[in-house]
């Protein structure tokens, strides 16, 4: 139920408690899925106005769906739609982000994205699905990994198992200097040289003087 408290819409939680409505949701959501040697990622962006009751309670609902290659992490298809939108002619720029086809997934993507989406070449929200696409293309190859880590290895070993320093930069190449955790030789790095079980135990994973 809608209302007023001091010019703010609220809702009832059931009892006598009015909690205010936030005055803008926006919500980014990305569903990846394996397909072979391929990701196939489908992102949504949702803008919502909670307190409104016509069709503009969803101001924005914008779909962008692309394969991506995992050995190059080249995108191969790209594809993007509008569910809702402000004016009639909106979905007319949405084949211009087929135009993803071709980029790499890596170092520039944001870059390339600023020069050939941006502003008035493209559409804000679509720009803004595309440019958070990388993490979430980067996080989901790391989540494939992590899945085929725990089928060779199902069962977790007791104790620290130090790795051949090849292993080791196999592992943490791809990740080595994209936060504090995985900066060179930094505190994820030594656990992974250590021979901490990263896909098993407790999470977070412990400091490695306690981690053994």
């Amino acid at each position: 139920m809608n209302g007023t408290t001091g010019g703010t819409a609220a809702r009832e939680t059931g009892g006598t408690e009015r909690v205010p409505l936030p005055v803008h949701r926006r919500t980014l959501t990305f569903d990846a899925f394996e397909e072979g040697g391929d990701l196939l990622v489908t992102a949504y962006l949702r803008d919502e106005r909670p307190w409104q009751t016509d069709g503009r309670a969803v101001l924005h609902h914008m779909q962008l769906d692309v394969r991506v290659r995992k050995s190059d992490m080249v995108i191969t298809a790209a594809d993007a739609g509008m569910h809702s939108f402000p004016h009639a002619e909106c979905p007319l720029i949405a084949p211009k982000f087929g135009e993803l086809v071709g980029m790499r997934v890596g170092a520039g993507f944001n870059s390339r994205l600023q020069e050939g989406f941006r502003g008035v070449s493209g559409c804000s929200h679509l720009f803004e699905l595309s440019r958070a696409l990388g993490s979430a293309v980067f996080q989901s190859v790391m989540s494939c990994h992590a899945r085929a880590r725990l089928e060779a290895n199902p069962v977790p070993r007791p104790g620290l198992h130090p790795l051949p320093a090849d292993v080791v930069e196999r592992v943490v190449a791809p990740i080595r200097g994209t936060c504090h955790i995985w900066s060179e030789g930094g505190v994820a790095e030594t656990k992974v040289r250590a021979g901490v079980d990263l896909n098993h135990g407790p999470y977070p994973i412990p400091a490695l003087g306690t981690a053994d």
